[in-house]
């Protein structure tokens, strides 16, 4: 089989494309079709972990869910590793495993100049101090191999493009967007924001400056985040489609709690609780978060109040003041600092208030951060913890399924929950020796190194991400639930069956 492949462009970041093509996902899956996402390249510090996987093109292979046999041909086998958040949900809609040939290559940005590269789910120190120029061709054939191979298992892949197709400062270099539509000969989408407005230029525009065999494969535009009265529209849609000869296919309402997580950036700055506010959780938004998506079930927990703190004054008035993941620890640590953040958590802690650390967030509460590798840098820790990191060489990146042990005061109602996640950490982190010959210790409440207490029971470090994801969390902390993502999946796909013109979505798919 070769599948036929529906492509989301966007006119710019933020448009749309990341939930449209979850939606399509679903959508297509809902038809009884094989279906399976793709994006060539993502730039995210929201990274997922996929497990070792077999392709599954030979009918010889066990069936989806059944043990793998590794002792298959090595040309097989698939190896674990990162692929974008935006990605491994998108799979997950479509009803299918993730793997790492669905985000071929995953940009983690270090600083404004420096990203970490991920190809096909492993950390490439070549590419990584490449130019991005030079690199773009070296990536190309493992790009266009990992689709090849999508497209050959499956009926329909639905690919998401990155920012706008008509960079043409980018064009030569392109990757992401028209290079692989024209590969791929997609049938496209082009999405846009009306909410900000200059919509029909934003379209036209695009359109305008991709060459004619890029216009020609433009189906249909779509207006996103829609208020007001559609017939107030016309005749803006009519006159675009004299001009492109592309029909505007969709009008989509403003649509604010979606329920899937956000891609990039904070959602938005203060998330209202449902319900009388019984929680805040100030989530400290350092430049280089990373994972901030595990935050998401949070939104949807009644009585939870979720802010995003970038000043010590976010924190007033918090209950619990989370660390949260960082790709950038020592630099993330350091501009928590110049905010005055540190002196923040700390007063909070003082008071008996919750702390919560997730990975980078745990390292930056202990004692000390050592790097003799150049992978992160050194520094001071903010000493909530009385543990040291030391940053290896080797990246942990691995599913975990654990359980807590007894934990004290404010973190009790965790004690001997089963808790599952992920890991993605360069840090490894222990007791720090001088404070343990003292007799100041942590608690550990997980095993292997994966979650630390303080002795007054109010600050918790873990390595663990996802927790919050986890409904058995949830439960032992709120009494509460959040809806499943499955939920959340077939809404989007209703949502787009009701405001796609009819027959639009067939037609995408239809051979030709």
């Amino acid at each position: 089989m070769t599948a036929v492949c529906v492509m989301v462009l966007g006119t710019t970041s933020g448009a749309g494309k990341s939930w449209l093509t979850t939606a399509l996902c679903r959508h297509y899956a809902r038809q009884g079709l094989k279906v399976v996402p793709f994006k060539a390249q993502n730039m995210s510090n929201n990274a997922r972990v996929v497990a070792p996987t077999l392709r599954r093109s030979r009918g010889s292979l066990p069936p989806e869910g059944a043990d793998l046999p590794w002792g298959g041909p090595a040309e097989d086998r698939l190896p674990g590793g990162e692929i974008g958040s935006a990605q491994y949900f998108q799979a997950l809609a479509a009803n299918a495993q993730p793997d790492v040939r669905m985000n071929p290559l995953l940009l983690k940005p270090e600083a404004d100049t420096r990203s970490q590269v991920v190809l096909m789910g492993q950390v490439s120190e070549e590419l990584s101090t490449m130019p991005w120029r030079g690199r773009s061709e070296k990536v190309w054939p493992a790009i266009t191999a990992a689709l090849d191979a999508l497209r050959a298992e499956n009926d329909v892949v639905v690919i998401e493009g990155a920012g706008s197709p008509a960079e043409i400062n980018l064009h030569a270099s392109d990757i992401v967007n028209m290079r692989i539509a024209r590969h791929a000969q997609a049938r496209c989408l082009l999405v846009t924001d009306i909410d900000r407005g200059g919509a029909f230029a934003h379209l036209y525009g695009t359109w305008a400056l991709l060459p004619a065999d890029e216009q020609a494969l433009i189906r249909g535009f779509v207006l996103n985040k829609f208020r007001g009265d559609a017939t107030l529209l016309a005749p803006g849609p009519q006159m675009l489609q004299e001009l492109t000869g592309v029909p505007t296919v969709a009008t989509l309402p403003m649509w604010w709690q979606h329920g899937l997580p956000e891609e990039d950036g904070v959602f938005d700055d203060r998330t209202l609780a449902s319900g009388a506010v019984q929680t805040t959780i100030a989530v400290i938004a350092y430049p280089r978060i990373s994972n901030l998506d595990e935050f998401q079930p949070l939104k949807n927990v009644p009585g939870v109040r979720l802010v995003w703190a970038r000043s010590p004054a976010d924190c007033a008035g918090a209950d619990w003041i989370v660390l949260p993941g960082s790709k950038a620890t020592v630099a993330d640590l350091a501009w928590l600092r110049t905010q005055g953040l540190d002196r923040a958590v700390a007063e909070h802690a003082a008071s008996g208030g919750a702390v919560l650390g997730i990975c980078g967030g745990l390292q930056m509460l202990g004692e000390a951060l050592i790097d003799t590798h150049g992978i992160d840098g050194n520094a001071p820790g903010l000493g909530l913890l009385p543990l040291v990191t030391a940053f290896d060489p080797q990246k942990t990146v691995r599913h975990t399924q654990t359980r807590f042990t007894a934990l004290a005061g404010l973190w009790a109602a965790l004690s001997s929950v089963k808790a599952a996640g992920y890991e993605i950490h360069h840090g490894q982190t222990a007791q720090h020796p001088a404070m343990a010959a003292k007799g100041d210790v942590a608690r550990a409440v997980l095993p292997d190194g994966l979650g630390w207490q303080n002795a007054a029971g109010n600050v918790l470090g873990v390595y663990l991400h996802g927790l919050f994801e986890d409904p058995r969390v949830l439960h032992a902390l709120f009494g509460a639930s959040a809806p499943t993502l499955d939920s959340v999946f077939d809404g989007l796909a209703d949502f787009i069956e009701q405001h796609v013109e009819p027959g639009v979505l067939p037609s995408l798919i239809q051979p030709e």
